[in-house]
């Protein structure tokens, strides 16, 4: 059986070679769609493992609270990074900030009210993003500050720490210690600035490179409209991390009069929603991309079809000597299936060789797993199975003696 095989592989591989350009812009359709869908799960995969990788250096001992829907998903995960009200529809205030800073095993909180708002100082910027929160959310989130200091409860003055891509917009420069700032009519002083931070992409949904970072309580203040969006928590000791988690939860729910319309988070699960966005970003476009595919599996049908008529009289000759319906049917099975793994081999190298030059000018390492090798192989197993079935089937049936008179 291995030897007859053999035999359908060598028969194959020297049909192609002798049409070697049609043969290789074949297996470049093919490769074309298997690197689209290759370099989108690479990246997607990349994004993952990045937030996955903050959320570990952040340690086993950060709990998250975040407002929770009751929607699906999808529909969730959307209107949460999408939505122009997503502040809107938090339930999460400063009073759950002081009561969860009492709780056993609490060692740190920080909460993260969000809001965008046009600043002024040396320059005027239109849209910024403005953090209120306290000055526990250096220390939980293990940022450290180019210079000057973080935000001081018993501050006299409002004062604020700017992140240095937003210090230059604003000033020019990213050492703007001792300069102020017009926050929605009020004074701020810039008392601190942070490192340049390279993760755009986080589990708090923040660039803080590009951020503003004020009191809650006085942007609370000044903002009638602000929520809180999410309190980060700092645990004392990680081996009653689920006991801490279970009593924040019960504490909300007492305060809240019942309402269970937020989450305690830790672990793996604070990757939400911006990791399961991402996962349904990347599996949209891998469907977009699996379109390229199936227009290289009806150039691959196009081709055999090609080829067998261009063959019959070889089929016919095969046919007389002895070969069988499987004989030939094999025979050019094998032939699309060589076309197709080829171009998939040859997607995959590209796909990669992509995903690192993107690696140059973003944060985004090439992602490598058995999961995307797999769905590599399979998907051009598939295609040369699928669409070079028919012309198999069709070279099979062919009728000997019809096909020895055709000579092309």
């Amino acid at each position: 059986m291995s030897l007859l095989l053999k035999t359908h592989y060598e028969l194959a591989k020297s049909s192609l070679r002798q049409n070697r350009t049609r043969s290789f812009l074949t297996c470049l359709g093919i490769g074309i769609g298997v690197a689209s869908i290759i370099l989108i799960l690479s990246l997607m995969g990349s994004i993952s493992s990045l937030i996955s990788s903050q959320v570990s250096q952040m340690g086993s001992d950060l709990i998250v609270v975040r407002p929770s829907s009751t929607r699906s998903t999808v529909d969730s995960v959307v209107n949460e990074l999408t939505s122009s009200t997503q502040y809107l529809k938090s339930n999460l205030t400063l009073k759950d900030v002081s009561l969860i800073e009492k709780l056993n095993n609490v060692s740190s909180v920080a909460p993260l009210a969000v809001s965008v708002n046009s600043l002024q100082g040396d320059d005027f910027v239109p849209s910024a993003t403005i953090v209120g929160t306290n000055a526990n959310f250096l220390k939980i989130q293990n940022l450290t500050l180019k210079s000057g200091t973080f935000l001081r409860e018993d501050a006299k003055t409002n004062t604020a720490v700017i992140g240095a891509g937003l210090a230059n917009d604003l000033y020019g420069t990213d050492e703007p210690i001792g300069k102020s700032l017009t926050l929605l009519g009020s004074r701020f002083i810039i008392v601190g600035v942070l490192s340049k931070v390279d993760d755009p992409i986080n589990f708090n949904n923040l660039d803080l490179d590009s951020s503003l970072f004020v009191s809650a309580k006085v942007l609370n203040q000044i903002d009638n409209s602000l929520q809180i969006q999410q309190i980060n928590v700092r645990a004392t000791n990680t081996d009653g991390i689920e006991d801490t988690v279970n009593l924040i939860r019960e504490t909300l729910i007492a305060s809240k009069a019942g309402d269970t319309n937020f989450s305690v988070l830790y672990g793996e699960e604070i990757t939400h929603p911006a990791g399961t966005l991402f996962s349904i970003i990347s599996g949209t476009l891998a469907i977009v991309a699996g379109v390229s595919l199936i227009v290289g599996g009806i150039g691959v049908m196009n081709i055999m079809l090609v080829s067998v008529s261009e063959r019959t009289h070889e089929i016919g000759v095969r046919k007389a000597v002895g070969a069988s319906f499987s004989n030939i049917f094999l025979q050019f099975l094998f032939e699309a299936l060589i076309l197709t793994l080829t171009g998939g081999f040859f997607g995959l190298a590209l796909a990669y060789v992509l995903a690192f030059l993107i690696s140059l000018v973003t944060p985004f390492a090439p992602y490598i797993s058995w999961e995307i090798l797999a769905v590599s192989f399979l998907t051009s197993f598939a295609d040369g199975l699928i669409f070079g079935l028919y012309p198999a089937i069709k070279a099979a049936k062919k009728n000997p003696i019809s096909s020895l008179k055709f000579w092309g």
